[in-house]
């Protein structure tokens, strides 16, 4: 084995994974148990060296799976010497199988990090298009793992406290672990008197209603408009096409003041109507901008053809361009019931009626002294399941869509 830039940039690569390892497992570690722990970095740093220092003995086509579990051995070896068997602080009798499954999961970690990140690189002095191979693959890796915890990190303290009782989480906040003893009733209460006191199904209700009327709008008025931007010929043509995003220059909360005066004197501020005509002048310039450029990817000489055979432009449309277009109009579709869904400025300021709150109103509703914290995280979740359950599901619509038109074909 030489020891070049190969084995130092390894080196620093086990300590980088071996301080994101031993600080994602302590936090873990006390959402779960409930155990305070303080987690050693210098203790998970130096797990992660001795566990890259291990694989980069060997040259990369004599790794095997032996040497990995060696560097397993050898990350738990040094971790539990460095902090005197005390990687989270506190002693290992206090929770001692929460503390051996985190180290265990903390030094399997950071050996399959370092094995992914050194999997074919040398000790030895390495080239300049190796080394950048190298940094590029940790770096990604710390931005999947920091954007991961980011967003499942809330999601887990949402979902659990929704869980928990009031006086559990009086006793001790931090532990966000689940009794399932104590049967379903008592662990979905907070669920029950959501839709029971709440009047949660009816805030569901209402958002549905808002979220659907304001996607059939904004395609009633897209379509049309994306089509004659598109295929079209009239003067001023290239700047509406290249203008329509312009309402997003402006601030949503500069539009607030203007609109809730004019709403109003009209009669609209405390309704759904009101919400109608906001929200699809906010999304239509986008799903302008995006059926366009799908628009002018699809073959012309297909709408031509219709034409010569007898269609009126709208025949076209209907029954040319838009089954070509689905994968669009459902990206579209999809992109503004979120939009509608998620909004909360608008329906914060307009809405004062209980009976008519959207979803996202009717969670700030609970943002109360009065009302038990378990059940505004339940609303959180009652608000979010539903779209994230309609994302996932229509993902691959969305990626085709915003894909679809970029480059002519």
């Amino acid at each position: 084995m030489r020891i070049g830039t190969g084995f130092l940039l390894a080196i620093l690569s086990g300590l980088l994974w071996g301080i994101i390892a031993i600080a994602i497992a302590g936090i873990s570690l006390t959402l779960i148990s409930g155990l305070p722990s303080a987690p050693v970095l210098s203790a998970g740093a130096i797990a992660g060296a001795v566990s890259a220092a291990i694989i980069m003995l060997r040259v990369p086509k004599l790794r095997t799976n032996g040497l990995y579990l060696a560097a397993f051995m050898g990350a738990i070896i040094a971790m539990l010497a460095i902090s005197f068997a005390a990687p989270f602080t506190e002693p290992f009798a206090t929770a001692p199988i929460g503390q051996a499954i985190a180290i265990a999961i903390i030094a399997g970690a950071v050996t399959l990090a370092n094995r992914a990140c050194l999997n074919d690189i040398e000790s030895g002095i390495l080239k300049r298009y190796t080394l950048d191979v190298v940094i590029v693959r940790v770096l990604r890796g710390f931005g999947f793992v920091f954007f991961t915890v980011i967003v499942v990190l809330p999601f887990y303290v949402m979902v659990m406290t929704s869980l928990k009782s009031q006086q559990s989480l009086f006793q001790n906040p931090l532990d966000l672990s689940v009794d399932l003893k104590q049967g379903t009733g008592s662990l979905f209460n907070s669920y029950v008197e959501l839709f029971t006191k709440f009047h949660f199904g009816r805030f569901l209700l209402i958002s549905t209603i808002v979220s659907v009327s304001t996607v059939l709008i904004t395609l009633a008025f897209s379509i049309p408009g994306a089509y004659a931007v598109a295929r079209l010929r009239f003067p001023g043509q290239n700047v509406l096409s290249k203008s329509v995003l312009l309402i997003y220059l402006v601030p949503m909360i500069v539009l607030v003041i203007p609109l809730y005066s004019v709403f109003s004197q009209l009669g609209l501020r405390n309704s759904i109507i009101g919400l109608l005509i906001v929200y699809p002048a906010t999304t239509v310039p986008v799903a302008l901008y995006m059926l366009q450029g799908y628009f002018r990817g699809l073959p012309v000489e297909l709408e031509e053809a219709g034409l010569m055979d007898g269609l009126g432009r709208l025949g076209v449309i209907w029954k040319i361009t838009l089954p070509l277009a689905l994968p669009a109009l459902a990206s579209v579709s999809l992109y503004v019931f979120m939009i509608a869904w998620n909004e909360f400025l608008f329906a914060f300021m307009f809405l004062d009626d209980p009976k008519i709150f959207t979803l996202s109103r009717g969670v700030v509703s609970l943002n109360s002294s009065e009302v038990p914290r378990q059940h505004l995280m339940a609303g959180a979740v009652v608000a979010t399941i539903p779209i994230l359950v309609i994302f996932l599901w229509f993902e691959r619509f969305l990626v085709q869509g915003l894909t679809s038109g970029s480059v002519k074909g």
